[in-house]
């Protein structure tokens, strides 16, 4: 495991899920293998957040409807704990901002509530509007991860954005509900380092 803080791990060689238990380890199940993509994101890529260092440290893929994106954990130097979202070369930098769970939407979303588009959480002077729900299944993952990724794990996602590119996500899944507060980012604007080499894909001027 790269992170001791986190419960499980998949092992890269045959999927097996792992469970930590203090000392002791668990298989606890399989995740599945993960289908190709052409992110240039991998595990120990780092990027940037202000002068805080993060490194990706898991993967999570989600499959919907319409298709399917990525979830990055990634590791601070504080050990603090952040994802990335990755969809269609777009990037969402998030971390965890439990007292947005206290707004009327927040809650009735942890009642079982469904958000509709349009709705509106507002963070301080920020108007946020739901503006992408998801109903989701685990399409598989690698890495040190808070949760299994086996194929019965299923989550609610509700994207929301801001008029200055702030975002915002409101999770539901079979631990409950979590709330998330970051911005959105092109690749360039994350500074990673460590990227992924994609045949026929150049590594921009300025990226490695």
């Amino acid at each position: 495991m790269r992170s001791a803080a986190m419960p499980y791990a998949v092992c890269a060689y045959c999927q097996t899920v792992i469970l930590r238990d203090g000392d002791e380890f668990r298989e606890i199940g399989k995740s599945a293998v993960l289908p190709f993509d052409v992110s240039p994101i991998q595990l120990a890529t780092v990027v940037m957040s202000g002068d805080q260092r993060l490194e990706v440290i898991g993967r999570a893929r989600w499959g919907w409807e319409f298709g399917s994106w990525n979830e990055w954990l990634l590791r601070g130097q504080d050990l603090s704990q952040h994802w990335l979202g990755e969809a269609m070369g777009t990037f969402m930098l998030l971390s965890e901002k439990p007292e947005i769970l206290e707004s009327s939407v927040a809650k009735a979303f942890a009642a079982g509530e469904a958000i509709s588009p349009g709705s509106t959480i507002d963070i301080g002077d920020d108007a946020f509007e739901a503006s992408d729900i998801k109903q989701a299944r685990c399409l598989g993952g690698e890495g040190d991860l808070p949760f299994p990724t086996t194929s019965d794990w299923t989550i609610a996602s509700v994207d929301f954005r801001s008029s200055d590119g702030s975002a915002l996500n409101l999770q539901r899944d079979a631990k409950g509900v979590t709330a998330w507060l970051g911005a959105y980012y092109d690749l360039a604007g994350l500074k990673p380092s460590n990227l992924r080499t994609i045949d026929g894909w150049r590594i921009p001027v300025g990226l490695k």
